[in-house]
Formats: C-alpha cells, structure tokens, sequence
C-alpha cells in the first residue's frame, strides 16, 4: 500500500469518525438527516477512496462545524438576551416555522358595544393574558388563539369561520372564538372552574363547591374546545399550547383527534398537595386526562412536587420523581417548572407618560394632594389577592404611625370579576364595608386614605398608576405568579418606587430585592409600608435595579422560548424515533 493511498485511507477513517461523533448531536437536524442518506448510499465512502475524494467530505464535515457552532451561539445569545427576535429563530429553526395554537378560556381581546353602538376593545385584567399576548405577537402571523368569545359584541366583528385578526392595531396572528351558551357558562365556567378548582387550588380558605351538573358542562365545553381545536390544527401534528385550569381535559380529548400533535400544558395557579387535591370528587379523571400531554408546566419546582405527589396517591402510573417524567400506558408526560413573566420592555411603555408626567396626572385624576405619597394595588376582585388584609394593613399604619396620616393615599384598583358568584358578591360588600369603615376613621380635610377604583383599567392606565406610585403593594393571599408584581418593576426605568410582595406568591422567588411579607401578619404589612416610605433613594433605587436586571433576563420570551425549545426535543425526538423505525 502506497504513503498516498494510506494518507487516504487514514483521512477517510477519521472523517467517518468524525461523522459518527457529529451523528450523536445532529441526528434530529434535516442537514444530518440528508448526511446519514450520503452515509447509507455510499457516497461519502466513495469519496474517501483517494485523496481527491476526501475533498467533499471535508468541506461538508467544516460545513456542518461552523453550522453547530452557530447554533450553540445563538443558543448562549438567547439564555443572556431573550427577544421576541430570539423566540421567532426558535420557531423558525427547532419547530420548522411551523403554527402555534393556543387554547385558552379567556380571550386576549373582547369587543363590547360602545356607547354609539360601536364595538370597543377592551384587553382583560388577566394574568394569563399579559404573558400569552406578546408571545403569540412575536409569532409573526403564524399563531391561531382559540378562546371563549365572552365580548357583546365579539359575534359582530367575527368572519364566517369565526375568526378576527389581532391585535386591532396591528394584526399579527389569528383569535378564533368559541361560543358558549349561558348554561354551558354557568356550569363549566362559574361553577366547576370558579366555585370548584380556583378555590381548592388557592390557599384563601374559601370552601369549594363540587355539582354534579357543573362537572358536566366541564367536560362539555372541554369536548366542545377540543373539537374547535382540531379543526384549527393546519397539520396532523400541530403544536398546541393549553392555558390553565379551565382546560384539564383538553390534552387527552386532542390526543384522541390528533395522536401525533406535541400538547404542552401551563397550569397559570397553584397546584395543591396531595391530601387538598383529594377534595375533589373527579380528581383520578382530571389527572388521566393531563397526563396525555408532553409537557405540564407549573411556575414553581413546589407546584410541581405537589402534582408528582397527587399522581403517586391517586394514579396507577409510573413517576420518576428524580426526572419528572411521567409513564401512563407508553406516553411519557414531562413535568417542568416555568416560572411566567412579562414582555421586556413592556410595549406599553412607548406610549406612557414620563413618571413626573404620570404622577402629575394621577394626582389630577383622584383629586389628590400634590405633595402626597402614593400607593397602588392592582388587582381582579378577588378572594386570593388580599384586599380585606390590605385595607387592614394601611388602617394599622394611620393608627400605629400618625405621622402618616394625611400624607399617604392609596390607590386600589379592584376590576369586577365573577361577580354573579356568591363568595364575590360578599367579598365585594366586605371591601366596600372595609373601604367605608376606615376612610370615615381617618379621612380629613379632602383627604381620605384610601380611594378605591372599582372598574377595570386599560393598560395605559395601569401603567400611568405604576409609574406615578411611590410604592406598590402585592400581598396575594396565594397565587400561582403574579404579573402585577413584574409589571410594576417594569414600568419603573427611572429605578424609583418599592415593591411590597407576599411570600405566598411565586414572584417573590424571583424579585428577592423586594419587601417581603406574610399577608395574613397585618402588622407586618403596615410596617412594610413605612419601611418603604423611609427608604433612602440609593437603597431603592438598587433594589429596583436588581430586579430590573432580573427580569430584563427572565422575560416571557425566555419563558415561551423554553417550553418551545422543550417541545422542539420532543418533537425531534420523535422524528429520530420513526426514522430509525422506518430503516
């Protein structure tokens, strides 16, 4: 054997080898897969024959280096600096540029009659929402949101296929409506969704309400959404994303439409332990039902323990607590913590006043004192969020703290919410009692401690409150997130105002640099508030920026990016799986 034909042969060995190695990571990718068809059809083993040979393959060899190089490039470049530009590649690169169909309860735009009998849109106070909307934003026109058309006049602006454009002023992707009759409503919405799974999920020791006829319509409206999703899914094997509690049965309804469909789940609230969990009386059907997707995302490594947990006491299935995966019948369901977040910057923001502006603004608004100091709480009229606790709080910082009166006003938006159900009829009446009670305790010369504002708010509006406010308060009761938390931190560029954040909420895993609280300690609450009354500007002005900088990192887009970028394994994962079936 000659020196040329021995050089040949070794080049030819090590490319083969180096092939093989490169075969490992790049199995799943179209160009490997084009690779490993040269392999077969002993092309490249061809070439290899003679040194002139060995020219293609090297070139396909650095070809497919520089390729991974950049793929591990762009991958550090999205862990330091998630964009909606970042979430796009991912969707253009690991999903194929394929649809991404969401399935929700709530819609991200409602139309409602004007006053002039013009629809007006209105986006809802919902959590879900404001992390979801930007997401399927950043879609580019390839997303379809399927969701309850609850507006008045959601039918009047529809096409025949029930479809609308959004967002209004600049349609990027798809809201296809579902329509729900006022029984289907009542039971599945109201009933099962609201008296039953929000409170047994919360721990604001309200008691959940379990019907018979309200299971019914759950798993009716289920179907109902299950079938409108299929009909929306362009491919046989769609990605589809479902929203939270109102949707438990969903994936093993779209499984059976569409077995090859790759179902991640996010369940938006807590998830109970195991024993609460029990309460229910279909808990082993909710679970089955889950357990059909690939991936359930809850926003804490505790929510997620408590649902491996639920699964080893009323499930028959195999659960590796160690992986968090999940085996029922062959399908393997991965169990991950996601913790939500909020579009960075907000979009919002380009359209908001300056902070001086907005506060300026604000105290016109309420007919405040222009000297005043400024608190704000944001929520839903909820039982969760601890509005009762919150009005007790500033009652005991005007009794323990005199100094303050007359000097604080706090700001609390309340937007109605379920209010046709007992325990929010009463909670409303608690507020307004609450409200009444202290205000008539403390208020004085024009002044009044507390200025509720029981309607809902635009986003601008919230955001106008935001930037306006000396410190925002926070102390949910229990609650799965919460983005009011994240949006106030994000309004606030000029690095001022306190946040003031429960314990029982998940962000205060995240924003550490806020003040902490236990919401049920009133006392500790109202010390909390003059705690950030006093705080000197560098000292808040750090905390802020840290938080910033933390959520800067942890955006939504982070959020959805990794979901997605998990569905994508799944999903080549399974390609790998067919074709070497296939061969």
């Amino acid at each position: 054997m000659s020196y040329l034909t021995l050089a040949a042969t070794i080049v030819g060995a090590a490319t083969l080898a180096l092939l093989a190695a490169l075969a490992v990571r790049l199995l799943i990718n179209r160009s490997m897969r084009q690779l490993l068809g040269d392999i077969s059809g002993r092309r490249f083993l061809d070439d290899a024959e003679s040194p002139r040979g060995t020219r293609p393959v090297l070139r396909r060899v650095r070809q497919l280096l520089s390729e991974l190089e950049a793929k591990q490039r762009l991958e550090i470049d999205f862990r330091e600096n998630w964009t909606p530009q970042a979430l796009q590649q991912v969707i253009r690169e690991q999903l194929d540029s394929g649809p991404i169909v969401v399935v929700s309860n709530r819609e991200p735009y409602i139309h409602n009659a004007g006053t002039d009998g013009v629809p007006e849109v209105q986006v809802p106070a919902s959590g879900m929402v404001t992390a979801m909307e930007p997401v399927m934003r950043a879609c580019s026109g390839s997303g379809t949101w399927i969701a309850h058309g609850s507006g008045d006049a959601d039918r009047l602006v529809v096409d025949a296929d029930d479809h609308v454009r959004v967002p209004p002023d600049n349609p990027s992707y798809t809201l296809r409506r579902v329509w729900l009759s006022p029984e289907e409503e009542a039971g599945y919405y109201y009933g099962f969704s609201n008296e039953g799974l929000w409170p047994l999920c919360h721990l604001a020791y309200v008691r959940p309400e379990f019907r018979e006829a309200d299971w019914q319509q759950y798993v009716a409206v289920n179907e109902k959404f299950a079938a409108v999703t299929a009909e929306e899914s362009a491919t046989d094997d769609p990605v589809i994303l479902i929203q939270d509690f109102h949707l438990a049965l969903l994936p093993q309804l779209i499984r059976a439409r569409r077995p090859q469909a790759t179902i991640a789940m996010f369940w938006h609230i807590p998830w109970p332990n195991a024993e609460t969990f029990g309460v229910c009386p279909w808990k082993r059907e909710l679970l089955l039902h889950m357990l059909s997707a690939d991936i359930l995302g809850f926003h804490t490594l505790y929510h997620c323990r408590n649902f491996l947990e639920s699964l080893d006491r009323f499930i028959e299935c195999n659960v590796n607590h160690e992986s968090m995966r999940v085996t029922l019948r062959g399908h393997v369901c991965r169990v991950r913590a996601y913790p939500i977040s909020i579009e960075w910057p907000p979009h919002w923001l380009a359209r908001a006043r300056a902070p001086a502006a907005a506060r300026e603004a604000v105290v016109k608004r309420f007919k405040l004192a222009p000297d005043v100091h400024i608190g704000v709480g944001v929520e839903r009229w909820d039982f969760t969020k601890g509005i009762i606790e919150r009005f007790r709080a500033l009652e005991v910082l005007f009794e323990k703290y005199p100094k303050w009166r007359g000097r604080v006003s706090f700001l609390q938006v309340a937007a109605p919410s379920r209010s046709k159900l007992p325990a929010y009829q009463e909670l409303q009446r608690q507020t307004l009692a609450e409200l009444s009670r202290i205000n008539e305790r403390f208020a004085r010369d024009g002044w009044a401690p507390i200025v509720l504002v029981p309607q809902h708010q635009e986003p601008l509006q919230v955001f106008e409150l935001y930037r306006a406010a000396d410190f925002c308060l926070v102390n949910s009761l229990h609650d799965g997130m919460n983005l009011v938390a994240k949006e106030f931190v994000a309004a606030r560029e000029d690095e001022e105002g306190v946040l003031i954040l429960s314990t029982f909420a998940g962000a205060s895993r995240e924003l550490v640099e806020a003040l902490l609280i236990n919401p049920f300690d009133v006392p500790e609450t109202a010390a909390a508030i003059v705690a950030a009354l006093e705080m000197p500007r560098e000292q808040r002005q750090l905390r802020m920026r840290l938080m910033r900088r933390t959520l800067g990192e942890n955006n939504v887009y982070r959020w959805a990016g990794r979901m997605l970028m998990d569905v994508a394994r799944i999903r080549q994962r399974q390609q790998l799986a067919d074709w070497m079936a296939a061969g």
